[in-house]
């Protein structure tokens, strides 16, 4: 597989602030930030929610739940965007006067996923809601919906999730990817979604003198915003000026102090601080903990930890979702052992691996199916479809795409060309997606993923490359730069965080890790700094040793060891020059 370091466009940099440094200017400017206004993130500044379509009518259906005091029961989602979504909605709706609120959330091995008939059949008669709320779900509960009308429930659902060729006959439902809504974000997650709703609950709730009369104090949202930003990092939706400025603006109240209970305790067991905690913190240590819930046990457990107010009961939660994630990790290593074991042994023509990969095990963990196919994909470069036994003769697949093949568009080519009936059921997005087959159809359907791929497949999306944010001069690998970067945006999907490349001189080398499973190594940066460059789960390639050459595809971070900080390169590629 061929590895190409390509360097951004970062043309106009010169145009940014002089003040700030030339590094950090040609990394903005590679991301489209053409002046300081384009880092100006301002709720003021955000589209309205009456631009989103089906708004008006979600508003007016919420505004009768509200004000005639229904008892409303919000349908969540297993991960985390679900799980702020579900928090979200509970804390919005609370501010707004809503007395009688409830929440569900289904469990994927034993209800599926969103409102489904399985889900709502777990809710007795005596606890039936008169609005179902669905939150980062429900675009596809077509069956779910019908039958939450057949027992007199109304929904209003919320999604941000791709629409099949028919929707669900809800009450209301808002989802800026519906087609003909002319919302100017199509990136929006489930959770921002969820606080848009709320948005345009308010100003309706205002328009009516609602809180006058109830004598309710004008719920302020931006207190909601932590919860906001963390469902937006932890789905890695793009990064466009909307979600840039809700996680912006979530990380700000994060920084000083006022986040929930429930997130201030999973930073502080993450061994993180408050005051500088950046995007990439939230998605690669915060979210996985929350997740790990979602896969192993019950997506309550997260829920509650958002949900209480309680510092010394956020503690506990927490504590116990870091004990489930730990067992995750576990769980994940042993499934990626045997699935990299699977590829040793597949034989491919001519030495060409093919365009993508089905992996099923029965022993696999559908909780953690769709964690090793992106760890897979990472390592082939192939979209990855990853399968775990469901229920009945059924298996459950989690797909992960590369840049370039939309994954939810392979699917529906599969559907449309395969018998019918070999794909049950499916839906995602360009990068991520799900599905079920009958686990006898895993070769038939593998055949027709193939077919499908090198229908669509242009040959040089096949070609990884690296994207660069350019070398660095030697005296930018700084301590000053790697405190600067992580905070400087909110760095994410499609607004990535930096990576520099460069040719380095191999001071030392040597295998680390309880594992041994990771490289550290010093190198010189240009000017006889020796700096520490670590490779995690990376193995010494042969050609690797003390006084050669290495080309280095990085990250800047900042090592603290003993009370003392330093520079440190955090390495994501080891390339050899020659």
């Amino acid at each position: 597989m061929t590895k190409k370091i390509i360097s951004r466009d970062s043309t106009g940099w010169q145009n940014l602030p002089k003040d700030w440094p030339d590094s950090l200017r040609r990394v903005l400017a590679a991301r489209g930030i053409q002046s300081e206004s384009d880092l100006s993130y301002e709720l003021a500044d955000l589209p309205k929610p009456d631009l989103m379509m089906g708004m008006d009518a979600a508003v007016k259906l919420l505004t009768q739940a509200v004000t005639e005091q229904w008892r409303i029961m919000i349908v969540a989602d297993f991960d985390t965007d679900g799980a702020t979504s579900c928090a979200v909605a509970i804390r919005g709706l609370t501010a707004m006067g809503a007395k009688y609120l409830d929440y569900i959330v289904p469990n994927r091995f034993v209800h599926g996923y969103g409102l489904t008939p399985e889900l709502l059949a777990e809710i007795p008669d005596t606890k039936q809601p008169d609005l179902l709320l669905t939150v980062d779900n429900g675009i596809a509960s077509i069956e779910g919906v019908e039958a939450a009308h057949k027992r007199g429930i109304k929904v209003l659902v919320t999604d941000h999730h791709l629409p099949g060729e028919t929707l669900p006959k809800a009450d209301a439902i808002i989802n800026p990817n519906q087609r003909g809504d002319n919302f100017p974000s199509k990136n929006m997650a489930g959770v921002g979604v969820c606080f848009y709703l709320l948005l345009g609950l308010r100003q309706q709730l205002r328009s009516q003198n609602w809180f006058e009369q109830q004598q309710i104090e004008i719920p302020k949202l931006n207190t909601l915003l932590d919860l906001v930003a963390l469902g937006t990092v932890a789905d890695v939706v793009p990064l466009d000026k909307l979600n840039r400025t809700l996680v912006n603006l979530g990380l700000a109240r994060i920084r000083v102090g006022r986040a929930c209970a429930g997130i201030q305790a999973l930073i502080q067991i993450s061994g993180r601080d408050a005051r500088n905690l950046a995007a990439p913190d939230m998605g690669f240590t915060i979210a996985p903990k929350l997740n790990a819930a979602g896969r192993l046990e019950d997506m309550g457990i997260g829920i509650e930890t958002l949900l209480t107010d309680d510092a010394n009961e956020a503690t506990d939660y927490a504590v116990m979702l870091d004990d489930i994630n730990k067992q995750r990790r576990e769980v994940e290593q042993d499934m990626q052992t045997q699935a990299l074991d699977m590829l040793q042994s597949m034989a491919f023509d001519n030495n060409d691996p093919p365009l993508g990969y089905c992996l099923y095990d029965e022993q696999w963990h559908q909780g953690v199916i769709g964690l090793l196919a992106s760890r897979i994909k990472e390592r082939q470069h192939r979209p990855v479809i990853a399968f775990a036994p469901g229920n009945n003769d059924e298996i459950k697949g989690s797909a992960r795409s590369i840049p370039g093949i939309h994954i939810r568009d392979v699917l529906a080519l599969v559907a449309s060309q395969a018998p019918t009936g070999l794909l049950t059921k499916f839906g995602g997005h360009a990068m991520a997606a799900g599905l079920t087959i009958a686990k006898q159809d895993l070769a038939l359907f593998e055949q027709h993923f193939l077919v499908a791929l090198k229908q669509t497949v242009e040959p040089s999306v096949l070609q990884q490359q690296l994207l660069s944010d350019g070398e660095l001069k030697p005296d930018e690998i700084s301590l000053q730069l790697a405190e600067l970067l992580p905070t400087a945006a909110p760095w994410g999907q499609t607004f990535t965080e930096p990576q520099f490349h460069g040719v380095f001189t191999v001071i030392a080398v040597r295998v680390v890790g309880q594992q041994q499973d990771h490289l550290r190594l010093t190198v010189d940066s240009g000017n006889g700094q020796h700096v520490t460059a670590m490779a995690f789960r990376q193995q010494q390639p042969d050609w690797l040793g003390q006084g050669g050459q290495v080309l280095l595809r990085y990250r800047l971070t900042v090592n603290e060891y003993r009370q003392q900080r330093t520079v440190q390169m955090l390495v994501e590629n080891i390339l050899n020059i020659e």
